[in-house]
Formats: C-alpha cells, sequence, structure tokens
C-alpha cells in the first residue's frame, strides 16, 4: 500500500511539472452535453439519440486544453463515435496508449488520462469497462483511431492515442480507413467550406457481435460525417464496410441515420439539410475521384481547369463509359483472382487438414500402442515377483506336509516304546496297592464271616429263646 502512494504520488507530480502531459476526463451526468467539448459539435450542441446507460461521455484533453471528444460504450469496449476539427496535418508521432482510469474506477483519484504501463495496482477492476492494451496482443487487429492522429497538429496528436478513440481493424483496413479519411478530408472536404473553423467532423464505428478475445467489439463498419456549418452550408455521410476495405459509399446524414440506433441525430437542424448545393455537388464529385484513386487539387484550380479545359471534360465525359467499363473489367478481374486464390485456399486448407488429421489419428495410435506397451512391460515385473511369492508359498505348504506325516508317522512307535517303557514302573508300582488291596480283602472277607457267624449264632440264640418261651412253663423256673 505504501509503495502504491508513492507512485500515485510521483505521478500526480509528474502531471503538475510536465504540462505536455496528455489528459482527458469522464463527464458527469450533470454537465451539458461533453463540457468543454462542445465547441467541437455545430452549434455546441453534441449528437442526439445515444442514451443507453453504457454511454460515456469523454472529453479528451491535453496540456489542459480540449482536442476532441469521444462517446464510449462500456458494453462494447469501443468508441461509439469521436468529434474532431481539422486542425493542421503533421507526421505521426510515437504511440504512447493511453487508458482512462475513471471508466473503470469511478471512485479514484486520477481524473485525468494515463499511460497503461504508469498505472500499477492504483484503479480498480482494470479493463472491466475499456479495452487494454493486451486484448489486441496475438489477435490479428489493430488499434485503428476514429480520430487519426495524421488529421491534428503535433501539439493534438498525443491525445489521439488512447484506446478509448480506437476500434479492432485489420492492418489492411486500418491503413485504407485512414487513407481514405486522409484524402476525404484535406481534398474533398476543407477545399469546399468556406470556413475552415466551421468544419465538424464525426468518425464511429458500428459494433457487430464479433468480439476480440471474447471482450472487443469488431465494428461491422465505420462512418464519417460531416457538417460544413457556413452560409452555404452543406453535410455529408460516408460509409466503409469492414468486409470490404476498398468500398467507400457516401450516402446523405439523414440515410446515415438510419444505419446507427433509431432516433439519432448527428447534427443540429441536419447541418444544410440535406441540400444539393454547388459545394455539395463539388463534394460528391471529388469523393467519386478519390474513390476511383483519382488526385483531387483544390477548388480554384479546378475551376481554372473548368474554364480553360472544356475540351478535356468533354473528352472526360466520353471516355467515362469506357474507364468504367475499364474498372468494371479489373473489379471482375480482381474477383475471379480472389475467388481462385480463396479455392485454392480452400484446397490447401482441406489437404492440410485431411493430412494433420492423418498425423493426428497416427500419432493417437501410436500414443496408444506405447501405453499400451508401457502398461504390459510394467506387468510383466509384478507378475513375476506375483509367481515367485506364490512358489515360494507353495514350496513353505510341501515343507509343512512334509514336516505334520513326518510327526504323525513318528508319532506312534514313539508312543508305543514309551508306553512299553513305562511298563515295568507301573507293573511294579502296583504291586503294594494290589498287595493292600488282597489284604483289605482277606481281612474284610475274615471279618464278613465271623460277623456271619455271630449272626447266624445269634439268629439260633434269638430262636431258641422264643421256643423256650412259648413252650415251658413260666412258673416252673427262672431259667
Amino acid at each position: 500500500r505504501e509503495w502504491t502512494m508513492k507512485t500515485s504520488i510521483v505521478f500526480l507530480l509528474c502531471i503538475s511539472v510536465f504540462p505536455g502531459f496528455s489528459q482527458g476526463r469522464v463527464v458527469r451526468e450533470d454537465e451539458a452535453g461533453f463540457a468543454e467539448c462542445n465547441v467541437f459539435f455545430s452549434g455546441q450542441v453534441p449528437p442526439e439519440g445515444f442514451t443507453e446507460p453504457f454511454h460515456v461521455k469523454i472529453c479528451q484533453q491535453y496540456n489542459k486544453e480540449p482536442r476532441f471528444a469521444t462517446l464510449y460504450s462500456t458494453k462494447d469496449k469501443i468508441p461509439l463515435y469521436s468529434a474532431f476539427k481539422f486542425t493542421k496535418p503533421a507526421q505521426s508521432g510515437e504511440e504512447n496508449w493511453l487508458v482512462e482510469p475513471q471508466i473503470d474506477d469511478p471512485e479514484n483519484d486520477l481524473h485525468e488520462m494515463v499511460h497503461e504501463a504508469n498505472i500499477g495496482g492504483t484503479v480498480a477492476n482494470l479493463g472491466a469497462n475499456q479495452a487494454l492494451t493486451s486484448d489486441y496482443v496475438d489477435s490479428g487487429y489493430e488499434r485503428g483511431l476514429l480520430n487519426p492522429s495524421f488529421l491534428n497538429e503535433e501539439d493534438f496528436q498525443v491525445a489521439t492515442y488512447t484506446l478509448t478513440n480506437a476500434v479492432p481493424l485489420s492492418p489492411a483496413l486500418s491503413k485504407s480507413w485512414h487513407r481514405d479519411i486522409g484524402k476525404v478530408v484535406e481534398q474533398a472536404l476543407i477545399p469546399h467550406c468556406s470556413k475552415m473553423d466551421h468544419l465538424y467532423l464525426l468518425a464511429g464505428a458500428i459494433p457487430s457481435s464479433v468480439q476480440v478475445k471474447g471482450k472487443v467489439s469488431v465494428p461491422e463498419s465505420l462512418w464519417l460525417a460531416a457538417c460544413c456549418d457556413a452560409p452555404e452550408g452543406w453535410s455529408l455521410g460516408l460509409v466503409k464496410k469492414i468486409n470490404d476495405e476498398n468500398s467507400l459509399a457516401d450516402l446523405t446524414v439523414r440515410e446515415l441515420e438510419k444505419q446507427l440506433l433509431p432516433g439519432v441525430h448527428l447534427f443540429k437542424g441536419n447541418c444544410g439539410k440535406d441540400k444539393q448545393s454547388q459545394e455539395k455537388r463539388a463534394v460528391l464529385q471529388a469523393v467519386s475521384q478519390i474513390r476511383s484513386g483519382e488526385q483531387v487539387g483544390s477548388s480554384n484550380n479546378q475551376e481554372t481547369k473548368e474554364k480553360s479545359g472544356w475540351v478535356r471534360k468533354v473528352a472526360g465525359i466520353i471516355a467515362t463509359p469506357f474507364i468504367k467499363l475499364l474498372e468494371l473489367l479489373i473489379y471482375i478481374f480482381v474477383e475471379l483472382v480472389k475467388f481462385v486464390f480463396y479455392f485454392l485456399w480452400l484446397v490447401v486448407k482441406r489437404v492440410v487438414g485431411t493430412i494433420l488429421g492423418g498425423v493426428y489419428s497416427l500419432w493417437n495410435g501410436m500414443v496408444s500402442y506405447l501405453k499400451a506397451i508401457s502398461m504390459v512391460l510394467i506387468s510383466i515385473p509384478y507378475d513375476v515377483g506375483r509367481v515367485i511369492i506364490n512358489i515360494f508359498l507353495g514350496f513353505l505348504e510341501i515343507v509343512q506336509d512334509v514336516m505334520s506325516l513326518t510327526y504323525r508317522i513318528l508319532s506312534i512307535p514313539v508312543g508305543f516304546v514309551l508306553h512299553l517303557a513305562a511298563f515295568p514302573y507301573r507293573s511294579i508300582c502296583a504291586i503294594p496297592s494290589v498287595l493292600k488291596d488282597l489284604a483289605t480283602g482277606i481281612v474284610g472277607t475274615f471279618s464278613l464271616v465271623i460277623d456271619a457267624t455271630a449272626a447266624v449264632l445269634h439268629g439260633f440264640y434269638y430262636l431258641a429263646g422264643h421256643i423256650v418261651k412259648r413252650f415251658v412253663p413260666k412258673g416252673s423256673s427262672d431259667d
């Protein structure tokens, strides 16, 4: 946190010390239009009809002075249009791309545009609502400027290199767009507007569903609207389709507005009301010449040529059908060449795809085969070890069975011998007991005989006494 605070303090000091630092600010909802940048609109009234909540108004500034205005879409992450005036053409300077901190982090203290490399961790959710340089890296698209830097004098150019003024364009389309818009402004619009500072330009893009890295919308077409707010005023619209880098269609501002959002009005009072004035016809003719690749001169030179070279004009009128026919033939030839190359590309793509598919299938087969072999090779030591263990366990069981059988075989004679050896001991030890038992038996028998004899005698005595008492008179004798 301490390092971040130090970085922010140093950065703010750099802004205050170096007055040439590029800056811009997001216009608050309570401010009218684009605030200081309203000067870039006819009658200081911005276009109407762009009312979505994700449309953000930016007043692009440099050296604390307004340079141009931009309406940015945080949903598509591209500008919908940039409003500017022609200043003084200059060579493009160094590209130092800038971002707008307030778009992603409204509570941030950085209220001016900064270099993307200098932000560090000072902006929360950086890239959530705007495009970053990383979105264009390895995408095949360039950061195409809606307000081209070469149409601005050197003091203005730094402010144009902001990602809020850029849309994704292919290198060829970016080159074609900047070339065409440069020629149209310098050779067709400026010479035919009596007051150059009253020429108001709007360069915009129509978003499509195609996105770069799933984030930044690729335009489906680019457009330029011009308004010469002068006594002999006029307005003009130009459209370039993305899928045809050589296209450049001129149309009225009203027709252009119909291709944009419903209810859009680009210029206050339609700026000339699309009337076909002499200047407007001259502009359209100059645009037509630019489209056909001819060099356009100044209006004074054209008037001189028209007055002094009417023969050349008649010859040009006569030659125009042949030129158009030649253009048609060239166009057909180019389309045929493109078709042939496209067909060859499809054939090469299909052949290469088939070869790559075969190589991929072969590779998958080899990987599967090597995987199966590896599994078999890995399982061999495991199976060998399991067999060895089973053999060892079987051997142990055999040894156990042999020992058990041996024990059982040997247990029969051993028991017999033991019993036989123990017989004398048991027999001799039993003699005293037997003699004792015999003596006891003899004594018992003798005692039994005595007891029996005594009992018999007692019985005879009792019987004799009983008989005597019964048959002998009592008085005869006491015995």
